[in-house]
C-alpha cells in the first residue's frame, strides 16, 4: 500500500475494537470525519494495546481494509492528538520510527 500524495490520511484518536469491519469502521469515520468517507482518504485505527492497526480506504468501486499485527512492540504514540498525518508521518508510524523532530528541507 502506497498512499497517494493527494489523499489525506486521518488518524482516529480513540482505541478501536479490531473485530470491526467495513460497516463498523465506516460508521466511525462518518462520526469523526463527516463527508470524507468516499474521498479516497486513508483512515487509520489502532487498538488499545497499539499492536494492531487497520486502515480503511475507498478505492473507486468499494472499500479496502489493510490490517497489520505486530509480533513484538507497539505502534508509536508520538502522533497522539493529531487527526491528520502527512505521508511521511504515516510511513514513520508503520515502520516504528519515533521521530524527535521532523524537518522539511523545503516546501513547494
Amino acid at each position: 500500500m502506497r498512499p497517494a500524495a493527494r489523499h489525506p490520511i486521518y488518524l482516529y484518536d480513540q482505541p478501536v475494537d479490531m473485530r470491526k469491519s467495513f460497516e463498523g469502521l465506516s460508521g466511525l469515520v462518518e462520526q469523526s470525519f463527516p463527508g470524507h468517507l468516499l474521498t479516497g482518504a486513508l483512515f487509520l485505527f489502532l487498538n488499545r494495546c497499539r499492536d494492531r492497526i487497520k486502515i480503511l480506504s475507498w478505492e473507486d468501486d468499494g472499500f479496502a481494509i489493510w490490517y497489520k499485527r505486530l509480533e513484538r512492540g507497539t505502534f508509536s504514540n508520538c502522533f497522539h492528538g493529531q487527526s491528520t498525518l502527512t505521508r511521511q508521518q504515516f510511513i514513520l508510524l508503520l515502520e516504528g520510527i519515533v521521530p524527535k523532530r521532523i524537518n522539511q528541507r523545503f516546501s513547494l
